[in-house]
């Protein structure tokens, strides 16, 4: 069996839909890494005879490797069942590791009785997948059999056998259902033995899968076996606001991570004093308004005062026993306010400016600013720049000096450069003519 993602291509099953070769409606669901499959047997090593075969879902089961076949993680075989025929499934885990596993489910191998028959053969696989194919038309009818019954149940999944002798219809209640006459019917639509298994909320997202909130795969579905019960009080002691939309999962029961930080919550407050509610102070009683578990900090606030002040754990425990004995401080002793690190911490993220909107603006305005500054500077004009050093073949004579003089000298002569003071000098003149009162014009002077 190949999947589109290996080196073998093209053939892409139905199923899961992430191109894996499980059929099984998730290729990744519960998986165990096998950490034992490289190293070395000793000599006199036999195999464990015990295996476990993944089906579809969440289901797992141990059977017994009596004709002691070579399994490899992932193959398909054929296994007993309990109603009789065979049933079709992947090899999980093979090998030492299984009898970790056994601990772990707390299964007595005396008590492990039905065998693998053989590896699948391709007419087991192809009466397998005919079977699976009917699961998605065979729930939708079901669903439509119980609502013309009036049951409260949902029908979530359909799980056929392998040898499409028998079918598993999972469904969610809140109390016991009835289901005696949609047997019937269902029996009669489907000409097959049903079987009818109720589970809860947290199963039935097991078995669906899904994305959580959190943008990954759902826990319950890839690797979370032991489902706890989850209190609002683990919201509340992790100073989450009480909103039953964010709180819930997908299986509307709150959700399991609610428990994953709950121990390390409850350690930091160990040394948060309890009933801490207001602290009486000369400027009147201080209301508790938010508590920083972790940089152990407790904000209070005054009447008539919006700002919030922080206070350090030591320095409440220290007004609480004052107050306690009668003694009431002037104020919280907000001028030892500690110094927050904020201002200290350097941007690393924009040390080059680059989330700056208008840092190309900036840059253009420099360049405009550089280009009119040497445009303003007469000694940078063109025309005006005077030779500050020797050409090679040429020779920069004083002036007065002939040309001919220069080309005698073995050099090219040059031009004086022009003096920026002699057109200064026309200009004056030239006012000076516009301005006479005896409107005599002066001849122009070279």
């Amino acid at each position: 069996m190949g999947c589109g993602s290996c080196s073998t291509g093209g053939c892409a099953p139905a199923g899961c839909k992430s191109n894996g070769s499980c059929l099984t409606n998730g290729c990744s669901k519960l998986d165990v890494y096998d950490w034992l499959a490289n190293m070395d047997k000793p000599t006199n090593y036999k195999p464990f005879n015990v295996v476990e075969v993944k089906f579809k879902g969440s289901r797992k089961e141990f059977y017994l490797n009596t004709d002691n076949l070579y399994l490899e993680l992932g193959e398909l075989v054929a296994v007993e069942t309990t109603t009789g025929g065979f049933d079709v499934g992947h090899v999980s885990i093979t090998g030492e590791l299984v009898r970790m596993q056994l601990v772990k489910r707390h299964v007595n191998e005396a008590d492990i009785a039905k065998k693998i028959y053989r590896k699948a053969t391709p007419a087991d696989v192809d009466k397998w997948k005919a079977a699976k194919d009917l699961e998605w038309e065979a729930m939708h009818k079901s669903r439509t059999l119980a609502l013309d019954l009036g049951l409260q149940m949902k029908i979530s999944d359909v799980d056929y056998q392998g040898d499409k002798t028998k079918a598993t219809f999972y469904y969610t209640a809140e109390g016991r259902v009835d289901f005696r006459e949609l047997i019937k019917k269902m029996a009669e639509a489907f000409r097959i033995r049903i079987e009818m298994r109720q589970i809860g909320m947290r199963q039935e997202a097991s078995r669906l899968g899904g994305i959580g909130s959190c943008g990954r795969e759902l826990c319950c579905s890839t690797w979370l076996t032991d489902f706890k019960t989850v209190s609002t009080s683990a919201a509340r002691y992790q100073n989450l606001s009480l909103n039953t939309l964010k709180l819930a999962g997908q299986c509307g029961k709150l959700k399991c991570c609610l428990n994953y930080e709950l121990d390390t919550y409850m350690d930091a407050l160990k040394h948060i004093p309890d009933n801490v509610n207001y602290l009486k102070t000369e400027k009147g009683d201080a209301r508790l308004q938010k508590t920083d578990i972790f940089k152990k900090l407790m904000w209070f606030s005054y009447p008539k005062d919006d700002n919030w002040v922080p206070v350090e754990i030591d320095r409440v425990k220290e007004i609480q026993k004052q107050n306690k004995e009668g003694i009431i401080p002037a104020d919280l002793g907000e001028m030892r306010e500690p110094e927050t690190k904020a201002a200290k911490v350097l941007d690393y993220e924009n040390v080059v400016g680059q989330d700056s909107l208008t840092r190309l603006d900036e840059r253009n305005r420099n360049k405009n600013r550089n280009n009119k500054s040497k445009s303003r500077n007469p000694d940078n004009r063109q025309g005006n720049q005077q030779p500050q050093q020797r050409r090679e073949g040429q020779l920069n004579m004083p002036k007065g000096v002939p040309i001919d003089a220069a080309k005698a000298a073995g050099g090219v002569a040059t031009a004086p450069a022009a003096n920026p003071n002699k057109r200064r000098n026309k200009n004056r003149n030239k006012n000076r003519n516009r301005n006479n009162p005896n409107g005599s014009n002066t001849p122009k002077t070279e």
